[in-house]
């Protein structure tokens, strides 16, 4: 299939389109609104639905109700914009239903700013709503990774009946790649008879379903909190996705990073080896499930003296890894917040100060 060259944001809107989705509610927010701008074209020319809410609150809603129904159907939004879904994407877990968001961050806190950032990774990885629940978190390092994990999310969110997430930082909304549409990765979708509500057509062959998360009994509600708990231990069995580079060398410094962050790194990586200094990366592509047997494996090769957590944000992956190293090594952290992306040149700076 021939590449063409799109923008971040819109390949994201066309990947979910091929993907077999119909159905987009959204609102509009920088650094994102592309994919809105480029669906309200799109879905009428394939017979889908886009429809803009009148808040992101709203918009939760509206993708909780096609969830429900067993509808592909997913959103776009950014880091205010997801917090306000939050509620409802906390209800739909609880309903074991599937639903695509997608996450393009800007920084914060509050208003913040419009630049790349990667300070959602708390609100992505560790559930920004209430109650126990877990998102699927997919973490694409640029413009084409970001077709095929949009793409492969409304399978896995079949699969699990639960919300995946795409967690991107506004560079990757932004940038122009060539990028081409998999179409070994477009699937059907799964027999939703048995679970999703089919309205009150006594005609229809299969049973009835109910969608709810309201469990008032506290044996059932601990009962469906644990079935929950059980999807999410295998999707740490089944799901775990991670990219290692140059760690087939004798290692001094393992470097952690994920997104277009971790772009940078390999190309600090490949400009300090030529000093005779060899740094490896380990990237993690899901974020939950998190890598942790890989990262503790590359941590502790015996050549490794430091490990550092490399991130635009003030510090929160870096837990993530610190946990994963168990204390075999120190792990260390340097990340920017501000908008602006660390040049490989600080970069290589930042990895001689660990030396």
């Amino acid at each position: 299939m021939a590449k063409v060259l799109m923008k971040g944001n819109e390949t994201i809107g066309e990947a979910a389109i091929r993907a077999g989705c119909k159905n987009y509610f959204a609102y509009p927010i920088t650094p994102q609104s592309e994919v809105a701008e480029y669906l309200a074209k799109r879905m009428p020319e394939v017979d889908g639905v886009f429809l803009q809410g009148e808040s992101e609150v709203a918009v939760g809603y509206m993708i909780f109700g096609a969830a429900g129904c067993g509808e592909r159907v997913m959103t776009t939004s950014s880091s205010p914009g997801i917090s306000l879904m939050s509620e409802a994407i906390s209800y739909i877990a609880a309903a074991q239903c599937p639903a695509v968001f997608v996450n393009i961050m800007r920084g914060g806190p509050g208003l913040g700013g419009i630049l790349p950032s990667q300070a959602d990774y708390f609100q992505a990885t560790k559930g920004g709503g209430h109650g126990d629940y877990r998102l699927l978190v997919l973490a694409p390092d640029g413009v084409q990774e970001a077709v095929e994990m949009t793409m492969e999310a409304f399978s896995l969110a079949e699969k699990y009946r639960n919300p995946v997430m795409i967690l991107g930082d506004g560079l990757i909304g932004q940038m122009m790649e060539p990028v081409e549409f998999p179409d070994d990765l477009k699937t059907e979708p799964s027999n939703k008879d048995d679970w999703a509500t089919s309205g009150m057509d006594t005609r229809k062959s299969h049973k009835r379903n109910l969608v709810k998360s309201l469990f008032l009994d506290p044996k059932e509600l601990n009962d469906n909190n644990l079935a929950l708990k059980a999807k999410y231990d295998q999707m740490r069995k089944e799901e775990v996705l991670y990219e290692e580079y140059n760690t087939d060398t004798d290692y001094k410094v393992l470097v952690v990073s994920y997104g277009t962050m971790s772009r940078v790194c390999k190309t600090a990586i490949d400009m300090i080896k030529e000093e005779g200094i060899e740094v490896a990366l380990l990237r993690p592509k899901t974020l939950f499930p998190f890598p942790k047997k890989a990262v503790f494996t590359a941590a502790t090769k015996e050549s490794c003296k430091a490990v550092i957590s490399i991130e635009m944000s003030m510090g929160q992956m870096v837990e993530d890894v610190e946990r994963s190293v168990k204390g075999q090594r120190e792990v260390d952290f340097y990340g920017e917040c501000g908008g602006d992306i660390p040049t490989p040149e600080k970069i290589i700076e930042v990895i001689k100060g660990l030396l």
